[in-house]
Formats: C-alpha cells, structure tokens, sequence
C-alpha cells in the first residue's frame, strides 16, 4: 500500500471485549492454508517448527459495537532461539508475496513489513521511508515517521521515531549530500526529502513531508547499494552515474545513467548539480566515501551494525497508554476511523515482540480495526509500545509455510489472496544452537 495521507491528531477511548477460541498454528483461515512447497531458487528450506520461545495463536474479537475482528498473533519472546529480521526478495527494487520472503530466509514465520512505491512503473518493491536490512540502509528515511528497531541478536526491540542523513566525500576532500538512497533521482513520493523539493503539482517549495503528494528535485545525489539488484533508473540526458568497488574505489563514470550496480559495491546517480559533482570529484581511482546517520528526536545517534528497520506509523501504543501520532506520520482522521485490514507490530515490558495481522474487509466475518481499535487490541496483549505497518491488501501472515490470515486481494485461497510486497519482517531459527 502505498497512500500516506495529510494530517490530522487522533484521541482514543476504546474497550474491546474478546470472544471466541485460539487456533494453534496448525491450520490456516477458512482451510486456506497450503502445504509446505520446496524451496524457491535462491532460497532455504522452510522451518517445520516453531523455535523455542516462539508462538502463534489466532482468535475472534468483537469490537465495542460487537463488529468481530480475526485476530492472529505471532509472539516472539526476547529470549527465544530465533533472529527476528527485515528481509526483502533478490533485489530491493522488486516485490514478492510475504510467503516467498519466508521461505527465501528460511523463516518459521514472517509478516508484511513497510510501505511501498506501488505507482513506480519500474520499481514496484521501493521502499517508502526509512527500511534497513542487515546493518545496510535501503532507502532514507521521510521526515521522523514512527520506526520498528530491531537492533540484532539478544538485543530489546523497540519503537521510535528517526531520521536519516547520507552523506558522500571524495579523496580530493569534498562532500556533497546524497538526497536518496534506492529510488528514482528527483522523484520523491512522499515529499520530505532534505532540500530543493517542489511539489510537482504546482511548483512549490516545500522541506515537509506531503504524504500522497510527488515533489520532484533536478539536482540530485541518489545512492544505489548493491542490494538494489536491478539497472539503476535512467535519469535522462545530463545525469552520471559513477560505480564504485568493495572498496569505494571509482572503478568508472558514464552519462546518462542505467546501469547495472557493482556486486558487492554500490553506484552513485547524480543530476543537475549533483551531477556536476560527481563530474569533478568522482574521477576514476579516486575514494567515494557514503556515510549514513540515524538519529531519534532527542538527536542521538542509532547504531546501524547488524540492525534491522521498519518505518511506517503511525505509533498506537506509547509506555502502555493509546497514543497514535498521526500527525507525524501522514495519516487523516477519516483514514484512522477507518476498518481495515492492519499489520501491527508491539511490544510487552519484557521485550517480547508481538507481530499481529488484524483481518478485515469480510463483513460478518472480520471487519478490520480502526488504528484506535487497533490500539486497544494491542493493548490487551500487554504491548508497551506498538506501531502500523502496512496494511490493506499487503497484510500477511505466513507461519510454517502457510498463509494464516485471509489477504483480500483476489484469489480463491488465501495463498492466491497474497499481495507481492516490498519486504517482510522474519522470524529466522537460530542455527548456532
């Protein structure tokens, strides 16, 4: 999904009252579930079991007005024998459905994770706002949205809200600001981004996140990692693109840009003035040093080593009480009343992580949730903190190689219902134990 809506302040009072059984993770929604399939090329051998400290149960809620909500949750204890990690497909810039993304980690259990730049025409799978895999940021953040930190083995999830900065320097000693990192140079969904973006609508000057809205920039640094695993974009006469080897050494310089990124090494897309840079600075032979910062609202610095990051919001639970940041996040009051089907992610005092998929958009059978009630159910989970992730037709849950929720997108099973996503996060068995 990829709507980030203008802004409103949201309040809420909501009680919940719980109804229904739990369905062990033996079986899918409405005997959907498909069996375990051989791996995909590329990919590991799915897990057959949960790890220890690692459990799934799914039950009916009804809502305050007695409207019932499928609610399924996937609890992962701090402790538990599993890393929990973001994980996208064989290139940052494409998409695949949530169970691919499972099996491709060799995952017990995965969900959906960030919002996506559904409306590109070439690279469907780019992430909107902050995404970090693996220690590597994967693309910038957007103004300070509401970010899942799950900082590596042994280490406490938690929620916050973050922004990145990415700068290059060169051997001869100059820097430049690099403006993104895995999409299109000068189109920014989103707006937002760190300098000269005009709305492309009107030609406006803005510096502030526009959810929904396209601002466009013709001087531009964008940075392109390996990982994005595609031809870079061809940003049009004018444009460099300069590649860079493992270790950060221009290995050559073309215009116009669209090529393919290095393995293991990263190209640099510049236009306009950004491009003129490059031209004086990145000189074949020469270092080109890509640096990046996270940093919360208090302004200290986010460690990125071994990191796995999720921007997308709003928050809906703060040290245990309802708190939905709309405003920050881009989301409108009429899109917050709304039911639908969500992907939220909490966590408990103990550090535990609660990954919960709310179905919805089947009348009588499961309604979705409002972020309000969404709110609440996290609540009584015992969720200190909980945050959205995306929603709609790109909730997923996948646990032991089967779809456990009912997508709404078109299909006869819930297997065929499964939307092609940007990226999941994944529940991996520990094979050190």
């Amino acid at each position: 999904m990829n709507r980030w809506w203008p802004v409103r302040g949201l309040a809420v009072s909501l009680a919940l009252l719980v109804t229904s059984c739990t369905t062990q993770a033996g079986g899918g929604p409405d005997g959907a579930g498909a069996r375990p399939q051989s791996p995909l090329p590329g990919s590991s051998r799915p897990a057959d079991r949960l790890p220890v400290g690692v459990s799934f149960d799914q039950s009916v809620r009804r809502l305050a007005d007695g409207s019932p909500v499928r609610v399924g949750v996937l609890t992962v204890a701090q402790g538990a024998d599993a890393d929990v990690e973001a994980g996208h497909g064989g290139a940052v810039a494409t998409t695949a459905t949530v169970r691919e993304l499972a099996r491709r980690a060799g995952a017990a259990a995965a969900v959906n994770g960030t919002y996506f730049d559904t409306d590109s025409p070439l690279y469907k799978g780019d992430p909107l706002g902050l995404y970090v895999s693996r220690g590597a940021l994967l693309s910038e953040s957007v103004g300070e949205r509401t970010t899942l930190v799950l900082p590596g083995q042994g280490l406490r999830p938690y929620i916050t809200e973050l922004r990145s900065s990415t700068s290059v320097t060169s051997s001869d000693g100059a820097s430049a600001v690099v403006d993104g990192t895995d999409r299109t140079p000068g189109r920014i969904l989103g707006c937002g981004g760190v300098g000269g973006d005009r709305l492309a609508s009107t030609g406006a000057k803005t510096v502030a996140p526009l959810p929904g809205q396209v601002c466009v920039d013709p001087d531009e640094i964008v940075d392109f990692p390996a990982q994005w695993g595609v031809a870079t974009p061809a940003a049009g006469p004018g444009s460099v693109e300069v590649r860079l080897d493992a270790r950060s050494v221009v290995t050559g310089v073309q215009s116009p840009s669209g090529g393919r990124v290095p393995p293991a090494g990263r190209t640099l897309v510049g236009t306009g003035t950004g491009a003129a840079w490059l031209r004086r600075h990145a000189t074949p032979g020469r270092t080109l040093t890509v640096a990046s910062r996270l940093t919360d609202a208090e302004g200290r610095q986010v460690d990125l080593a071994h990191a796995s990051l999720l921007g997308a919001g709003p928050a809906l639970v703060r040290s245990g009480r309802a708190w939905i940041n709309t405003t920050a996040n881009g989301v409108s009051a009429a899109a917050a009343r709304t039911r639908s089907p969500r992907t939220v992610a909490g966590i408990r005092p103990d550090g535990t992580l609660l990954l919960v998929v709310l179905d919805g958009r089947r009348p009588g059978v499961s309604e979705g949730a409002s972020l309000a009630e969404a709110a609440a159910i996290l609540l009584s989970l015992g969720a200190e903190d909980a945050m959205n992730l995306d929603g709609g037709g790109s909730s997923t849950m996948v646990v032991l190689d089967r779809v456990r929720n009912s997508p709404t997108d078109h299909g006869r099973t819930a297997d065929a219902r499964q939307r092609k996503v940007s990226n999941a996060i994944v529940v991996v068995p520990r094979r050190d134990r």
